[in-house]
């Protein structure tokens, strides 16, 4: 009989940032809660005071939060959240558990079905997410009909007798369990989800199960936002999916590289953008209400101007509408919306939903411009200032039409400023042009100095 080895449950963690008050529990209430979680997330010993000290610090570093040492409002936000039951400050000391199957030949069996889905359907996605960890190490899996897989896959709700009950919809995604004999390797999926096959809606069956089964592999949960294994559940284009370089080193950490040699390179494994990086270039940078985001590939990391640390997240962690790798952003305060740019698509975002597509004629660009480099809003002006290579053009809100005499020269208008735009916002009425590595500050058309490229990311 197999024994228990560790339960690792995925939890979809959708963040929604609050623009008003969210907590309304009781001091009481506040310090239970957090007692009860940290105890449970982070091994707190009972005489142990949550409301401040290093425990609270490590949660809050594993889980890219700001690092204040006490339970703020963005702190007990989290804490509130439906999440993964596997102790996060355990994994964060980075321990070498060494748990891993000794054969590199793995069975595994479906044992039934969501109602959700096809059978061809689920055959395919539990296929393709074995499939991600097999392509970058020397495991084969290999699926059965009858008798006992190392890897048993089944759909169930509620308690399913194995000491840990699904809760209903949208809570507990999944579990897997640890290599070991009885348990080990087996996955169940709660089945009062909606899961998908490649619709973003509702939870979608291949990136739950490659998840799940980095832990019947032996993974604990990774700190790194952008890694298959962090808790959260966010939706990525299952289409082109290529396993991060978080996960592909902690696996091949376990069991080797694949020795097989592929008809084709693979791709290189994407990895998270470094605010440190002196090379990094950002794709874009915006204010929303009083906050940052600087945006680079998947990512953007946030930045608010009280607190020192900024916290970086993947883009569909917050947009699952919204691609990856986009032009430009900026804000118009005036209207409490947000522009994002890719290609001729525009998304406006009010806050932290779509509420409007467009593309770029709405803003009445030429046809010739196909894309733009970056955009700003003028507060002083109440124009859109968009970059296109070296020029740029000015967008009359209040008239909603292009002013006459454009596109001009950046440098007319920004004189220094030689080089192409690549990002641009406004802060404290000056604006700054990012140009590759570095930002120019100008107040109004005066350039007051150049900063290196990780001046606002604070390194």
């Amino acid at each position: 009989m197999k024994t228990y080895y560790q339960l690792c449950v995925l939890i979809a963690l959708t963040f929604r940032v609050h623009s008003g008050p969210i907590l309304s529990s009781t001091g009481k209430d506040r310090e239970e809660l957090a007692t009860n979680y940290l105890k449970r997330l982070s091994r707190m010993d009972e005489d142990n005071t949550p409301s401040s000290g290093p425990k609270v610090s490590k949660m809050q570093d594993f889980l890219k939060l700001n690092v204040t040492g006490t339970l703020d409002t963005e702190t007990m936000e989290m804490m509130k959240k439906p999440r993964c039951g596997v102790p996060d400050v355990a994994s964060y000391k980075d321990r070498v558990l060494n748990y891993k199957w000794s054969t590199k030949n793995l069975t595994y069996r479906i044992e039934n079905y969501t109602p959700d889905m096809s059978v061809a359907e689920v055959d395919d996605s539990i296929e393709r997410a074995l499939q991600v960890w097999a392509r970058v190490t020397p495991l084969k899996f290999t699926r059965i009909y009858s008798g006992i897989a190392d890897i048993m896959i089944s759909f169930t709700v509620g308690d399913h007798g194995d000491g840990s009950p699904f809760d209903g919809p949208n809570n507990l995604l999944a579990h897997a369990f640890g290599p070991a004999d009885g348990l080990g390797g087996d996955t169940h999926f709660d089945d009062d989800e909606t899961f998908t096959f490649k619709s973003p809606n509702g939870y979608n069956l291949f990136l739950v199960a490659a998840h799940e089964f980095g832990h019947a592999l032996g993974l604990n949960h990774s700190s790194d936002p952008g890694a298959l294994m962090n808790a959260r559940y966010t939706y990525r284009d299952v289409d082109s999916f290529v396993l991060p370089r978080d996960d592909v080193r902690k696996i091949q950490a376990l069991y080797g590289s694949n020795p097989d040699i592929p008809d084709k390179p693979e791709p290189i494994p994407p990895s998270t953008p470094n605010a440190c990086d002196p090379s990094l270039v950002l794709d874009a940078v915006t204010t929303l209400r009083g906050e940052t985001y600087f945006f680079k590939n998947k990512f953007f990391w946030r930045h608010h101007p009280q607190i020192p640390q900024n916290e970086q997240f993947l883009i569909k962690t917050f947009w699952p509408e919204l691609p990856d790798d986009i032009d430009a952003a900026f804000e118009d305060p005036s209207a409490d919306l947000v522009y994002i740019f890719k290609g001729q698509k525009v998304w406006a975002l009010s806050g932290y939903d779509v509420v409007n597509r467009m593309n770029l004629s709405s803003f009445r660009l030429p046809a010739k411009v196909k894309k733009i480099n970056a955009a700003v809003y003028d507060e002083s002006t109440g124009k859109m200032l968009f970059f296109v290579g070296k020029s740029y053009y000015s967008y009359d809100t209040n008239k909603k039409k292009m002013d006459k005499g454009y596109p001009k020269l950046v440098e007319e208008r920004f004189p220094g400023m030689t080089g192409k735009v690549t990002a641009a916002y406004q802060y404290s009425s000056f604006t700054y042009l990012f140009s590759g590595t570095s930002i120019f500050e100008f107040s109004e058309t005066v350039l007051m100095r150049v900063l290196g490229n990780n001046y606002f990311l604070q390194c």
